[in-house]
């Protein structure tokens, strides 16, 4: 008889990329190599690959409840990692989700936009993950531009724009992958003014599905009771290996290489 399963779950509420970069491939992959369960349930489909993506489909609410019903019915979720809703009711259904699980943390990633840059989602469904979803989450992973929309300052630092949406939640970490220093500079905030700065090497090239991988290693060692600045650092070194060591199987961006489970 095979033992019970060990491994923290992690509930992801996630977008599928058919290349296999980002969504919940991603998660799957990144949970993994942290010691994690992952539990997969589609909030949307996309049409998308390695340079871009041209259409998306967000799943009936009613489909979207079933799968994460049927996870919480059946196995302990210990953490809960959100990726692309792609619309406001889809933010009604993740609180009425998570109104089943309390005191599970919540991982938001605002997956508002594609590494190629193309929408996943309108603008007013950042607001609306600001305003109900943000108070009822552990932390929020949004990098530079995401948080920019997030905090309505189209040309805001990182600091301007903590400071305009932490009333709203109470850990931010805001990424710098996106800026063109020779260092990438990660920024973890708290509402009570505590800040811890991460840097790390720039790397050449551009990555398709980095955000993801970060906040589901992030979600991974939270389920696994790692204390946040402790997670954090955790889940940013590994996502800088997996983009070390990222792969091009495609015409447009690098893809993590979130496995094996070895990575040094």
């Amino acid at each position: 008889m095979s033992a019970p399963c060990s491994r923290p779950v992690v509930l992801c509420l996630s977008g599928h990329d058919p290349s296999g970069g980002a969504g919940l491939q991603a998660d799957i992959e990144a949970l993994m190599a942290q010691g994690c369960h992952a539990a997969p349930a589609v909030t949307a489909l996309t049409v998308q690959d390695t340079v871009d993506v041209s259409d998306f489909r967000v799943l009936e609410r009613d489909w979207v409840l079933a799968q994460a019903n049927a996870v919480i019915a059946d196995l302990p979720v210990d953490a809960v990692k959100l990726g692309m809703l792609g619309s406001v009711e889809m933010v009604e259904t993740v609180l009425e989700i998570m109104q089943k699980l309390p005191g599970v943390p919540l991982i938001c990633d605002p997956v508002l936009r594609a590494g190629g840059g193309g929408a996943l989602g309108k603008d007013e469904v950042g607001y609306a993950m600001r305003e109900r979803l943000f108070p009822v989450s552990t932390i929020a992973t949004p990098n530079l531009p995401e948080a920019r929309i997030l905090a309505e300052l189209p040309n805001g630092s990182a600091d301007e724009c903590a400071e305009k949406l932490l009333p709203f939640i109470r850990h931010l970490l805001i990424t710098g992958g996106h800026g063109d220093e020779t260092e990438v500079h990660n920024r973890l905030y708290y509402r009570d003014g505590s800040r811890y700065d991460f840097s790390c090497q720039r790397l050449p090239g551009s990555y398709h599905g980095s955000g993801c991988t970060l906040a589901s290693a992030l979600s991974g060692r939270l389920a696994l009771g790692q204390e946040l600045a402790s997670a954090v650092k955790s889940a940013l070194d590994y996502t800088w290996r997996t983009l070390r060591d990222a792969e091009a199987p495609g015409r447009g961006q690098y893809i993590p290489r979130r496995l094996p489970l070895d990575l040094a």
